[in-house]
């Protein structure tokens, strides 16, 4: 372990009491509501152990470049559950969108072999054309969340120099009201090449997800939408106005519009590049699936977090600090926003 890396081994001895009180209640709630948990969570690179040779994944071998093991492997699988642990306030998130993961073993062993095992999740995953083969996936509750049916959305190419890149994860299921949630977790294009010059890359895959939800919000009879994702772009930017740039209560909202912490450091200055977004009629106070706006925010837990030695304050606790193993989580904070449900006294409600 790291010793830089603050709080494992009480995070270790919190996580474990979690564990406990979780099987032991449920959420606390006012009667007739219950809280329902998302969390989106940029995990930095998780890789197995094992060569894909479709895939440029050499790094993360055993006796790659990294000194990747199997050790280490599992170690960021635990780290990875007790973020997941510690952003449901002792009990897990109802669902949580990952990326940058690398395959279905990762996925399993997350949920089977990890502390997240006690939690119940079942997951879906994409199998995207990305040459490093990350993926996106979202683990779900289905005491909570009973999925309906999912999809992959390709990315087609754009223009000459256009590297594929991760699918767009389209979830929907019923949420305890009985209404319909869609959900879309997704990995834009990275700035590789310059911010500028790789810009077009990631307006392109926003209008593709925007003109995904806009198809759902046209065919649902009561749309709730619900976007999570590293867009590795800013709420101010053209990215973003891609896809908050529509009137009405199924237009989308970008909820990490000012919000004081950012959620990956770049050169010592924070950024906000993971996002949640819903249509605004989540937002309403009609909705039955109602955002708490004092909720939303990106999960600074003293344990993500390390000094920083070169530009002075912190910086998240990564895996990997350049080329040196730091033991951390990862290079990016976790988001979260919690809902309100408003329970019907009947569960045969259908938004469709």
């Amino acid at each position: 372990m790291n010793g830089r890396c603050r709080w494992l081994s009480v995070m270790a001895v919190l996580v474990c009491a979690c564990v406990l009180r979780a099987g032991a209640q449920t959420t606390a709630a006012a009667p007739g509501r219950a809280a329902f948990t998302v969390l989106f969570y940029n995990v930095e690179n998780l890789f197995d152990c094992t060569h894909d040779s479709l895939k440029q994944d050499q790094e993360y071998v055993e006796g790659g470049k990294r000194r990747w093991s199997s050790r280490r492997y599992f170690a960021k699988l635990e780290r990875i559950a007790k973020v997941v642990w510690a952003a449901g306030n002792c009990q897990p998130p109802d669902l949580v969108g990952l990326c940058e993961v690398e395959n279905h073993r990762c996925m399993e062993d997350l949920t089977r072999r990890s502390i997240l095992k006690e939690a119940g999740y079942r997951y879906l995953m994409t199998e995207s054309p990305d040459q490093r083969g990350i993926d996106v996936a979202l683990l779900y509750r289905p005491s909570s969340f009973r999925c309906l049916g999912s999809e992959a959305l390709r990315i087609p190419p754009s223009a000459p120099g256009y590297r594929p890149t991760r699918d767009i994860l389209h979830v929907w299921g019923k949420v305890l009201t009985g209404d319909t949630l869609d959900v879309f977790v997704c990995h834009f294009p990275s700035r590789l090449g310059g911010a500028v010059r790789s810009l077009p890359f990631r307006q392109w895959v926003a209008h593709r997800l925007r003109r995904a939800a806009d198809s759902v919000a046209s065919v649902r009879r009561v749309p709730q939408l619900l976007v999570m994702g590293d867009m590795n772009d800013g709420p101010s930017s053209r990215v973003l106005k891609v896809l908050t740039d529509g009137p009405g209560p199924d237009g989308l909202i970008d909820l990490m519009v000012g919000q004081p912490k950012g959620t990956y450091r770049y050169r010592g200055k924070w950024e906000t590049i993971d996002h949640l977004l819903v249509n605004r009629r989540l937002t309403g106070r009609r909705a039955s699936l109602r955002l708490d706006p004092d909720s939303v925010r990106a999960l600074d837990f003293p344990f993500l977090l390390v000094e920083d030695d070169t530009y002075g304050g912190e910086r998240p606790c990564r895996t990997y600090q350049g080329w040196r193993y730091e033991g951390g989580f990862s290079d990016h904070l976790p988001v979260r926003a919690v809902f309100d449900l408003i329970l019907k006294q009947t569960d045969n409600h259908d938004s469709e």
